[in-house]
């Protein structure tokens, strides 16, 4: 893991494309790719509750959080389920922290980390907390989805979803959020979020018994191919989130891809 790489990906470009899935019910809009930031290490740990340090077994406090994935497979005139893609979520907790990063002495820890490979739906689900902030970020979870070694062709999309204002006001009323006081940057304030579209990927949450749940649904395509009117290219990115969310620079593109929040 690398936190000295200067480069981010740009966003993407809000394209009107649109496509409905097979069953014709849900809609796939394009979407920017955001940057992987400092934080991300290929723990390659398969789980769906992501709650624990899986040597220690000590489970991070925090707001439950339901968070799912539905993953579809985008050509230029259809949107269909794409199964045994792998879909790699990590995120600070209560606290602001990351686990295994050196500079916040938690290498070796693996607490809010984890895949999961979609199943023939597209869905892959994991249980974890509402995030905590730390200094010059909005509250936000980062994800990856990107092929197994077993595809035809290689695939991979990065981005973050973020929370609504409001709803983590609320929420951090609560213990143990509450105990570190106001945090500094809301999502109006936050660079990344800036970014064009960026405010697309807020989470729709419903409120459960247990906490919070949503679901995010993520279109892309798999072959390089983009539809006509779409003006992604098929750019890679890197990591490279400063810490204090200053603004980043790249003149590079992200992939077509394309998603959608709905709740569960």
């Amino acid at each position: 893991m690398s936190t000295d790489d200067p480069d981010y990906p740009a966003t993407g470009t809000m394209t009107d494309t649109s496509v409905t899935t097979s069953d014709g019910t849900t809609a796939c809009v394009a979407q920017p790719e955001l940057t992987e930031g400092p934080y991300y290490v290929d723990e390659n740990l398969r789980r769906s509750d992501i709650r624990a340090d899986s040597d220690t077994g000590e489970q991070e406090d925090g707001v439950r959080l339901d968070l799912g994935f539905k993953v579809f497979e985008l050509t230029e005139d259809s949107c269909t389920p794409l199964d045994n893609a792998i879909v790699d979520v990590w995120h600070a907790n209560a606290s602001g922290v990351y686990s295994d990063v050196e500079m916040q002495n938690t290498v070796g820890q693996d607490f809010l980390r984890g895949i999961q490979l979609t199943d023939d739906a597209g869905a892959a689900s994991f249980t974890t907390i509402y995030p905590g902030w730390y200094t010059g970020r909005a509250v936000h979870i980062h994800f990856k989805v990107r092929s197994s070694d077993d595809a035809t062709e290689a695939y991979e999309f990065t981005s973050q979803l973020f929370f609504d204002d409001d709803l983590t006001d609320r929420v951090y009323t609560q213990a143990p959020y509450a105990d570190r006081g106001d945090r500094d940057t809301l999502n109006s304030e936050d660079n990344i979020f800036q970014q064009d579209n960026a405010a697309q990927l807020v989470l729709d949450l419903t409120e459960t018994s247990e906490g919070y749940s949503g679901t995010l649904n993520v279109a892309l395509y798999t072959s390089g191919e983009t539809a006509a009117d779409d003006s992604f290219s098929a750019g890679g990115g890197g990591p490279g989130e400063p810490p204090n969310g200053s603004e980043p620079s790249s003149d590079s593109n992200p992939p077509a891809t394309m998603n959608d929040t709905t709740t569960e």
